[in-house]
């Protein structure tokens, strides 16, 4: 599944658990101390309320801000504290939500060169200062002296005369507060902020070593071992191995050069080699070994779990989930296991009878090449045959095209006339009803240094608090492979719908119409889903007649062509979902325990043995390489939250192909408007249950991948 990762307001981070920094700061520091801070702290200037000064930032700056940092966060929170007078809402709350944008701005500029631009510098002062950030405002987050003010308005919120928003955001940091550990003694306290210390260590490394497997490759100089890779391929390969100064064709250990690799080589040996190369990151038993680094974050994670009152990890991760309780996820991917694990045995029959003619029995790194063919059998579909078709460019014309037909948003160009971090990032004015709303940023290509996967970020959010509204700055990021020189760069179907998912995160950022930052983010849970009904478009109709168009000849993809990518529309999801499906129910169930495991690879092979893993399979994510689970808190007991938004997501889209129209303006418009516009400001179950009438219906996401539904 895709992953994203959202730079949330100060205050929604503090609710989330993710990091501690909303009541570190409450007010700008005067003008005359602005005048000596970094730059990385200062305002951003420019267009669109100011943008990130990416042509002025030097990676060497970031200590000495980080630095600067922590000084004026701390004395803004003892002016704060020190405040004469009666404790109200507005000098509590209230300050605390309008506090946070000198570091908010640090760490969004930060989180792109994490992520992003990563170099052994960058690396090397996140293994330094990342610890450190974590230590100074857990020390804050947990000062009684602040719990004392917010606890002592929620005991008399009864009296405060505030409205519903206020209500809830009052009691959701008093909730988020005493869940972090507010309540502890002193002792408790220091080991509380100990371990969130040791695990920010903890997570560096595993992201580092991860990074590092990624950045190998594998290198081809015989050009009879391309043997059945398409030509642009082949290209992409070449132009990979110039990047990495080699002569050849590099596949380098990333799943956007892998899977097509798996999906086209005839040479059997080396698609054997590419998988096990790529499945082992972090599991080589050498320095980048991650499987020791594992079994430390487990036991972190659960002593803090108890140390906080919780008798799991899993238990304190959902705590504010909609989901909330571990075995109501675990019940529902457990409701959709054996299905799609009797599917992939279906699916293994098809490819072994055409496999037979070769002699040989399907394996792991066999299992994408044989799909193709099963595929091109059944229903005489190539996917190299539709690739043409779908270029990257018209792809992101299309997915823009979409949302202006569905929201009324329109996206301008202004590539060049803003400063970008890397000079192949493409930037877009966007509007909404004719007002300027955000500002796009799109990062499409896979390079040395930049994390694998594909997710989406805002450099800074929505709120109307204080007379604000802020203009949002928003990125989506992904690693295609370009096209080489001269080449336009071509997706498959499966990276188009990619690039609509993390595109469906932007326009809910984009949409966002809140007043108070701190009920910005949604549940872990919630996040996915509108992210997930954005990629239902792609394939319909009037997109693909549009926008998928032949890159040489400029002809529209074929009727016939359509009609078989829509025959096939529930091909090989057997292999999609237990391939996910499997990650998510290890996440769960080594969260879900009061033992940390302290054998990752044990644990693994024989959890997998237990619910009946196809032998022919591989997670999406082994644990060795999971970054959604260990280079931070984020994705932890929440791996399910991608089927429990599928879920709701499948149930939506019912709700427009009810209507007779999936381009349904109202429908569209009550789902922007409930459910994508609205934050965390209700909360998410009753939100969808004002949208759709009921609780979301299971049978919908079984239908979506060919399931029997038992009706």
């Amino acid at each position: 599944m895709r992953r994203h990762h959202i730079m949330m307001s100060a205050a929604a981070l503090i609710l989330s658990g993710v990091s501690m920094t909303a009541v570190a700061q409450t007010q700008k520091m005067n003008a005359s101390q602005a005048a000596n801070e970094p730059a990385l702290l200062q305002e951003w200037t420019g267009p669109y309320d100011g943008v990130p000064p990416w042509d002025q930032v030097k990676v060497s700056q970031f200590p000495a801000a980080f630095q600067a940092a922590m000084a004026a966060s701390k004395a803004e929170f003892e002016a704060m504290l020190a405040k004469p007078g009666a404790i109200t809402f507005d000098n509590t709350i209230t300050a605390s939500e309008l506090s946070g944008e000198k570091i908010g701005r640090l760490f969004s500029i930060w989180g792109v060169h994490s992520s992003n631009l990563s170099t052994p510098e960058v690396r090397k002062i996140q293994a330094e200062w990342e610890p450190k950030l974590s230590a100074f405002f857990s020390e804050l987050a947990l000062d009684a002296r602040y719990f004392q003010r917010v606890k002592y308005l929620y005991d008399q919120r009864a009296n405060l005369g505030l409205d519903t928003k206020q209500m809830r955001l009052l009691e959701r940091t008093y909730d988020g507060l005493v869940r972090n550990g507010a309540m502890l003694d002193a002792a408790q306290k220091a080991q509380v902020i100990r371990i969130e210390t040791d695990l920010s260590k903890k997570f560096s490394a595993f992201s580092d070593k991860v990074l590092a497997d990624e950045e190998t490759f594998i290198l081809i100089t015989q050009e009879a071992d391309l043997a059945g890779l398409p030509d642009t391929f082949v290209a992409s390969l070449q132009a990979a191995a110039k990047a990495k100064g080699q002569s050849g064709w590099a596949v380098v250990n990333t799943r956007s050069a892998v899977q097509p690799f798996l999906e086209n080589s005839t040479r059997r040996d080396l698609r054997e080699k590419v998988w096990r190369a790529f499945t082992k990151r972090g599991d080589n038993k050498n320095a980048n070994d991650t499987n020791a680094t594992i079994a430390e974050v487990l036991k972190l994670r659960q002593q803090r779990a108890e140390i906080l009152g919780f008798p799991t990890h899993a238990h304190y991760r959902m705590a504010d989930t909609m989901a909330q309780d571990p075995n109501k996820a675990m019940d529902l991917m457990m409701k959709v296991w054996p299905a799609a694990a009797a599917r992939v045995r279906e699916e293994v029959a098809d490819m072994q009878a055409i496999a037979n003619a070769d002699n040989i029995t399907v394996e792991p790194w066999d299992y994408r090449f044989y799909a193709e063919k099963v595929r091109k059998a059944k229903y005489d579909l190539d996917q190299e045959a539709v690739k043409p078709y779908f270029q990257l460019d018209n792809m992101v014309a299309a997915m823009f095209d979409a949302a202006g037909k569905l929201y009324d948003m329109s996206f301008t160009e202004n590539t060049g006339t803003i400063p970008v971090f890397e000079p192949k990032v493409r930037t877009f004015e966007v509007r909404r009803d004719g007002k300027v709303v955000g500002l796009f940023y799109l990062d499409n290509f896979a390079r040395a240094g930049k994390r694998s996967g594909a997710w989406m970020t805002t450099y800074r959010s929505q709120h109307s608090l204080g007379g604000k509204n802020n203009i949002v700055l928003a990125s989506n990021n992904n690693n295609f492979v370009p096209g080489a020189d001269g080449v336009p760069t071509l997706i498959s179907i499966d990276d188009a719908s990619t690039l609509f998912h993390e595109f469906g995160h932007a326009i809910h950022y984009l949409n966002s119409d809140i007043t108070w930052p701190g009920l910005g983010g949604t549940p872990r849970d919630f996040v996915e889903y509108p992210s997930q009904v954005n990629e239902n478009w792609l394939l319909t109709p009037y997109i693909l007649n549009t926008y998928a168009k032949h890159y040489k000849t400029g002809e529209p993809i074929p009727a016939a062509l359509v009609e078989k990518i829509r025959a096939s529309d529930t091909f090989n999801q057997g292999f999609s979902t237990v391939e996910y499906l499997s990650s998510a129910i290890l996440d769960m169930k080594l969260h879900n325990r009061s033992e940390p495991v302290a054998d990752p690879a044990a644990f693994e092979r024989d959890t997998l043995a237990e619910i009946g893993m196809p032998k022919e399979m591989v997670m999406r994510h082994r644990l060795p390489q999971f970054n959604h689970l260990f280079s931070s808190d984020s994705y932890s007991a929440g791996y399910y939250s991608y089927l429990w938004s599928e879920t709701m997501d499948a149930d939506t889209w019912a709700a427009f192909t009810e209507k007779g129209d999936v381009w349904d303006k109202e429908t569209a418009e009550r789902f922007r408007s409930m459910l994508m516009a609205t934050g965390n400001e209700t909360d998410r179950i009753a939100a969808y249950r004002a949208f759709r009438g009921r609780d979301p219906d299971v049978k919908y996401i079984m239908k979506k991948r060919g399931f029997p539904t038992g009706e």
